[in-house]
């Protein structure tokens, strides 16, 4: 139901978007999140925004250099990535949680995506 595109292979320093779209229902009315998950690590929370879009919230490694967007006529989440990292390299998830306000907890959300690699590498 969750799709995530827009992952691959990028120089430190250099931009990716991800979207995130969904399918089979709508999301309009839930907060969206985007974690990510890198080899032998535990899954971390990144960005989160509410289903109007009012309230945003970052993880602190990445503010200032993402952006989290939605799209809800589209039915699509977004998060633009800017001044990559190599530690930014992981596998992002999207997340749709019912529970008002952002929220960072995994266990708070609970329809997931398959995710899409982000390879950051000169």
């Amino acid at each position: 139901q969750l799709v995530e595109s827009g992952g691959g292979l990028v120089q430190p320093g250099g931009s990716l978007r991800l979207s995130c779209a969904a399918s089979g229902r709508t999301f309009s009315g839930y907060t969206m999140g985007w974690f990510r998950q890198a080899p032998g690590k535990e899954r971390e929370f990144v960005a989160a925004i509410t289903w109007s879009g009012g309230s945003t919230d970052y993880a602190d490694s990445v503010k200032g250099r993402f952006t989290i967007s939605r799209d809800n006529a589209k039915n699509t989440v977004y998060l633009q990535m800017n001044s990559l990292k190599p530690e930014d390299t992981a596998v992002y998830y999207c997340a749709a949680s019912f529970l008002a306000g952002t929220r960072q907890r995994v266990d708070e959300y609970r329809y997931w995506g398959q995710g899409t690699q982000v390879t950051v590498s000169s």
